[in-house]
């Protein structure tokens, strides 16, 4: 397992240019990759900022990480619905960290990473919101994102530290009652079966 990418922003419009009626939402979600070591903290990384700390950050979801293993995904439906074949960069779901080889059937709630001199917790799922949907150019990213069940995950930080890409992740198993994609599935069947 491997920390691909280190993504910060900071809080920005989520439209970019002030729309024709004024109105405007703030958000984080425009996250960008950064070269070299990069300082987390309790409340996350240096450099990197929450727009709705009501949904947002804090000690629970200090950290968001997302698997490259997804990226293909989201390059295929943006495909489909006729957004072009750019590659995403790194970042382009609104997450901190971009892992390799960590999915949400093998991710813990508990379950402790060890990146660089950091070391994290794996504390809840993520819940996208219409931030996504502007994001990824697509009217139904959300629901995509909760439908397939890559939604990456939160990490707590329970010892701040250095981290890079390239970093080594090293999972040091936590009690191992529910997996992320356990999570997903018990919200889906929550739900209604087929959203789109």
């Amino acid at each position: 397992m491997k920390l691909i990418s280190v993504n910060v922003a900071q809080v920005g419009p989520l439209f970019g240019p002030v729309p024709a009626n004024g109105r405007q939402v703030a958000t984080a979600i425009h996250k960008q990759p950064v070269a070299g070591p990069v300082a987390v903290g309790r409340l996350g990384l240096d450099g990197d900022a929450q727009a709705d700390r009501r949904l947002h950050g804090g000690p629970g979801k200090a950290v968001y990480a997302y698997p490259l293993e997804h990226y293909a995904f989201w390059q295929t439906q943006r495909r489909l619905a006729g957004k072009g074949d750019a590659a995403l960069v790194h970042g382009a779901l609104g997450e901190n960290l971009t892992v390799q080889g960590l999915l949400e059937d093998a991710c813990w709630i508990g379950d402790r990473l060890a990146v660089g001199t950091a070391l994290l917790e794996v504390s809840e799922v993520r819940t996208p919101c219409f931030k996504l949907n502007v994001k990824m150019g697509l009217s139904h990213a959300a629901r995509l994102m909760d439908q397939s069940g890559h939604t990456g995950f939160y990490l707590r930080v329970l010892r701040p530290g250095m981290i890079a890409a390239g970093d080594a992740v090293t999972v040091l198993p936590g009690p191992r009652s529910l997996t992320i994609a356990q999570i997903n599935a018990g919200r889906r069947t929550a739900r209604q079966p087929d959203l789109f």
